[in-house]
């Protein structure tokens, strides 16, 4: 019985690394090893017959490309890289073929494991098509900015669309927020581990919601930061702080920065639920909230309408004083000098 396992397990190593067959060895017989086609194997693990086809035309054809050998070399379960395969394989062009191994190579330098590798390329196949050089500045960029090791990986872990994004966008983005929010350098830094996403957002509805939080609603950069302020909506923001405002539960703080009453944090605005919002908060009901939401919207939209109408009544203002222009002109040429008007 112990013979048979043995046997077993040498016949599948030599098959799975295998290229080439050399001769075992036994006594003075060389025994040439069997020949069992790799679609045995492969129905056994219940794994899909085209992709092993695929994957048997590779191994033939002894190009270096990504397969479920190398894979497996790499640490992966066989279900991951049979879907890591898979994967690479629905991706059309040669891009992603090619830079596929310098990819992962790339990820496991930071210290991800297989499983995080894995998850992480699921949630962004778009990491297959980067080349390994714009990975590395990518991610130099990133320690440069201040994140670094545990910090690091766990950015690209829950936001891998970050080695997406050129540098150039990156440090554009953290230009805005030392130049327009004032934020420190450490500021920054904890707004892109906590908030990776930011680097995607417009920067113009960026101004707007910190400006929003900072006149109206009266906060520092600070609380700002620590309250994940960029991880929430601008409509999101502006409906709590008004409903609670109109409440009479939130003033906004004079020029010297004092309230009346005490106006509740950031932080107990925004990071909860609504339910607890409405129960710790706002002393509301759902219905109300609700109810005032809709209304809010409406009360919006008519603003909006009314700013535009006035940019239109504006631009016919524009164009009547450009006809009294014209006419000025034509009576200065009929009438000769006359003396402008300031």
């Amino acid at each position: 019985m112990g013979t048979r396992v043995a046997a077993r397990q040498v016949l599948r190593w030599t098959v799975m690394n295998a290229s080439v067959f050399s001769p075992l060895q036994c006594g003075t017989c060389p025994l040439q090893p069997l020949r069992i086609p790799c679609r045995l194997i492969c129905s056994s693990q219940n794994r899909n017959r085209a992709s092993h086809q695929s994957l048997e035309l590779r191994l033939q054809s002894g190009k270096p490309e990504l397969s479920l050998l190398s894979l497996l070399d790499m640490g992966f379960t066989d279900s991951q890289a049979q879907q890591i395969y898979e994967d690479t394989s629905k991706l059309r062009g040669e891009s992603a073929a090619k830079h596929a191994l310098s990819t992962l190579t790339a990820l496991f330098v930071l210290g991800l494991n297989p499983s995080s590798v894995q998850k992480l390329l699921e949630k962004c196949p778009e990491l297959y098509t980067v080349r390994e050089s714009l990975l590395q500045q990518r991610v130099g960029n990133l320690r440069k900015l201040g994140l670094v090791e545990g910090s690091l990986q766990r950015v690209v872990s829950h936001f891998p669309q970050i080695l997406t994004v050129p540098v150039k966008t990156v440090k554009s983005m953290v230009m805005f927020l030392r130049e327009k929010c004032l934020f420190t350098v450490q500021q920054v830094t904890d707004t892109l581990r906590d908030t990776p996403a930011i680097v995607l957002e417009n920067m113009d509805q960026l101004e707007y919601k910190f400006q929003y939080v900072y006149f109206r609603m009266g906060v520092k950069q600070a609380e700002m930061v620590k309250s994940r302020l960029f991880r929430y909506t601008l409509d999101e923001v502006r409906s709590r702080h008004t409903f609670i405002e109109r409440r009479g539960l939130y003033q906004t703080p004079d020029k010297k920065g004092q309230t009346i009453i005490i106006n509740p944090r950031l932080d107990t605005i925004l990071n909860v639920d609504q339910d607890a919002f409405l129960t710790d908060v706002a002393n509301a009901s759902a219905e109300e909230y609700e109810v005032f939401r809709r209304l809010l919207a409406r009360e919006w939209q008519e603003e909006e309408w009314q700013h535009g109408s006035v940019e239109a009544d504006g631009d016919d203002d524009g164009d009547a004083l450009e006809e009294e222009d014209e006419e000025d002109e034509e009576t200065r040429g009929k009438g000769g000098y006359r003396k402008k008007r300031k």
